[in-house]
């Protein structure tokens, strides 16, 4: 629960799945980093391009040389094919900035089963394997929270996604037997909520493609921070998050103020560009702004009462209420734009299995728009599941992939030396 809200200050609850990325780094005496990721081609980066005159490039002329999107680059670029190398290399370029790590020539080995675009975080699993093993390596000291700060730092200003910060503290502090509880302002954790003996959790696959750099992403998030600017003008806003509002004087008093869409120009003209680092309003383009203003406020009542109901004593009116709240942050989702044709499928195909098979609820995940639903059930409720993966491959043509089990975080995994 929390999803999209981790940027407007919602509390999320977040479990790690069980597949896993592994990053192995080891130094070398040519001036390269050398990137291998197995199913990917090989990559070589030169020291020279990185940190020329000795500095390590600023963090706008490495989103530049990865994307290749802005002109004005003074070192040489990157074959386009170098894009997803800004989740690797980005990492060891932060530390560089951040931590004074002197850059010297490296290999980088990733094994991962972190499936890509589906919505379960694989650019963090990468990000937050990658900044550990460099950490490691070079003796660099840093803290669990910092190294997850400091890897959404990478793919919001390197990588040049706006991604909240929950992906990267899941896949550092998670815990395969509870859900991290995180408060986003801005990363507060909270005691971590226990797996109940009488609940699953899965994760459903719908094979759309998701992607937190996309653009409806990215419109949604600019979209909630054009709300908060003009709610400023009438409140102000809890310690700067919307999550803060509550959700009676939302309704009572501030919704008639936000309106259903507008033009990034008239926006620009009336209220200026919004406060978001990561996101800019453009003139050419309409936003909603009333749903994604309003996603964080619910959301953030929704996860508190998920979290209470965890935590009550365990009856089936216990599970049917939680499972409630996971079709009411689902259509909030849709509200904002960020449903797909196979989430809404695979929502309403564990609906219609319901309560008699053990299925009582179900969300997309992560930033929307495609990637991956998760489902709540009782534990003995694997048949239903294989029902409804049966039904989406028949309707769709694709079978979803079945995400079951958890795995620990980088925190309790931790790293380990090899001296060869």
């Amino acid at each position: 629960m929390g999803g999209i809200a981790d940027y407007s200050g919602s509390l999320v609850l977040q479990r790690p799945i069980a597949e896993a990325t592994f990053v192995a780094l080891q130094r070398i005496d040519r001036p390269v980093i050398d990137v291998v990721s197995l199913g990917r081609p090989p990559r070589t980066i030169p020291l020279e391009i990185l940190a020329p005159d000795g500095e390590p490039l600023t963090y706008d002329a490495a989103r530049r040389l990865f994307a290749r999107s802005e002109p004005g680059l003074t070192t040489p670029a990157l074959p386009a094919d170098h894009s997803w190398a800004a989740y690797v290399v980005g990492m060891v370029l932060v530390l560089a900035r951040e931590r004074h790590l002197q850059l010297s020539g490296a290999r980088i080995v990733i094994v991962s089963d972190v499936p890509e675009g589906k919505g379960v975080s694989s650019s963090a699993a990468i990000e937050t394997a990658t900044m550990q093993a460099a950490a490691c390596t070079f003796g660099v000291a840093i803290e669990p929270r910092e190294l997850a700060l400091l890897c959404q730092k990478g793919e919001n200003l390197i990588a040049g996604a706006p991604c909240g910060i929950m992906d990267q503290m899941t896949c550092v502090f998670g815990d395969e037997h509870a859900l991290m509880a995180l408060l986003c302002q801005p990363a507060e954790l909270q005691p971590p909520v226990p797996v109940p003996d009488d609940i699953e959790l899965w994760g459903l696959d719908s094979g759309e493609r998701h992607a937190v750099g996309g653009s409806d992403y990215g419109a949604v998030r600019a979209g909630a921070f054009m709300g908060r600017r003009i709610l400023s003008e009438h409140i102000d806003v809890p310690a700067g998050h919307l999550a803060n509002i509550d959700a009676p004087t939302f309704e009572r008093e501030l919704a008639r103020y936000l309106p259903d869409e507008i033009s990034g120009g008239e926006f620009l003209d009336r209220y200026g560009q919004t406060i978001d680092t990561v996101t800019t309003v453009e003139r050419g383009r309409t936003y909603r702004v009333r749903a994604p203003t309003a996603h964080p406020v619910y959301e953030r009542e929704r996860a508190e009462r998920f979290r209470r109901l965890l935590l009550a004593p365990a009856d089936d009116e216990r599970r049917m209420q939680l499972g409630a709240l996971m079709y009411g942050s689902h259509a909030s989702y849709g509200a904002c734009g960020l449903g797909s044709r196979g989430t809404d499928l695979l929502v309403d195909l564990v609906r219609a299995e319901g309560r008699d098979a053990g299925l009582y609820g179900a969300r997309i995940t992560g930033g929307g728009s495609g990637g991956t639903v998760a489902v709540i059930g009782r534990r003995e409720s694997a048949p239903a599941i294989a029902r409804v993966v049966d039904a989406y491959e028949r309707a769709r043509g694709y079978r979803p992939h079945v995400f079951a089990g958890s795995s620990p975080g980088v925190t309790a995994f931790g790293s380990r030396t090899i001296v060869l």
